[in-house]
């Protein structure tokens, strides 16, 4: 397969629980020429924001007419944000003060984007592109694979993306399309980690459900168990993605916010306050949480409540998805 590599490529260097073990993982951008560019809704913006909001001003409850058979009212408060336990990128732990929103019960799915993508006529960046990134287990690298796209995540020549799965393979740019349309935005990292953590609840704790992976004997969420990259163990029953809502939800009955798909935040991913270190080109790109089903505690333990990752926003990728939120104001 011919790879088109872009003037731009990344080598997204990852560390893990582990300093001695750690994944080269080569994100490719592909060239297109400049007169089929589509515009990039990308923020220039380099900041991390948080609102440290006064607390008096926290909206307590909906004030206007939302879906919420949908999306997850999230009351805002004070919470401790990042961890003092955590990578060297995920410190220090220090206490903010959010605001109330709105965020998605679900990721958005195949099915969710197909909808999206008919009624607008929105074409991918992938799709521009003519190619997307995939890891293939079976040779043990990650390579572009023409025609991957939002329906065919691994190539045309694999079957089709379930319905009910998260959509992957789609950018940044392109999520910030899909929330446009709907009159929503991808969440800010602090965001994402006070919902995922239960209003900061579970702080404490490495996953919102506890401390280990099974919980009374079941997978909380969908990972790649053991093995990589010679064996690959998914013993929760899925080896790539999972159907959305297939695991428990965390007490605000928000789904799958760890494993299944890396998700896209808002902000780029940058040192937080009070944290002095300069990420290197390779950490740079637009926050991700969550982790993926390509994780695991030797290698990736990515659904961890603080992990972070980052991805260049214009690339896609098979294992990274995405949610939306509603920002509430006074």
């Amino acid at each position: 397969m011919k790879l088109h590599i872009s003037k731009r490529w990344y080598l997204y260097l990852t560390y893990y629980q582990y300093p001695k073990f750690f994944i080269y993982i080569l994100f490719f951008s592909s060239c297109v020429n400049d007169t089929n560019k589509k515009k990039i809704i990308c923020s220039n913006e380099k900041f991390y924001k948080i609102e440290n909001i006064n607390e008096k001003d926290i909206i307590s409850d909906i004030t206007e007419i939302y879906d919420t058979n949908k999306m997850i009212f999230v009351k805002g408060g004070k919470f401790n944000f990042g961890s003092n336990n955590g990578l060297e990128r995920e410190k220090p732990e220090h206490e903010v003060v959010i605001q109330s929103f709105l965020i998605d019960k679900n990721l958005v799915t195949v099915e969710d984007f197909r909808i999206f993508v008919n009624a607008s006529n929105y074409i991918t960046e992938a799709e521009i592109f003519g190619n997307a990134i995939v890891y293939d287990d079976s040779l043990n690298i990650w390579h572009l694979v023409d025609s991957a796209t939002w329906e065919f995540p691994l190539g045309k020549f694999n079957p089709i993306a379930s319905q009910n799965h998260p959509v992957t393979q789609v950018s940044w740019n392109d999520a910030c399309a899909y929330c446009k349309y709907y009159d929503k935005t991808l969440p800010s990292e602090v965001q994402w980690e006070y919902a995922a953590s239960e209003r900061g609840q579970k702080k404490n704790q490495l996953y919102y459900w506890g401390n280990d992976l099974l919980f009374n004997n079941k997978y909380m969420c969908n990972t790649w168990m053991s093995g990589y990259p010679n064996i690959i163990g998914f013993q929760d029953g899925f080896k790539y993605t999972s159907p959305v809502g297939y695991f428990e939800p965390n007490s605000l009955g928000i789904f799958d916010m760890a494993g299944n798909v890396w998700e896209w935040c808002y902000n780029w991913h940058l040192p937080y306050e009070g944290n002095s270190q300069i990420f290197p080109n390779d950490l740079e790109g637009k926050a991700q949480r969550g982790g993926s089903f390509l994780c695991n505690p030797n290698y990736c333990h990515g659904f961890r409540l603080s992990a972070r990752s980052a991805t260049s926003p214009e690339s896609s990728l098979f294992h990274v998805g995405f949610r939306c939120v509603k920002n509430i104001i006074n």
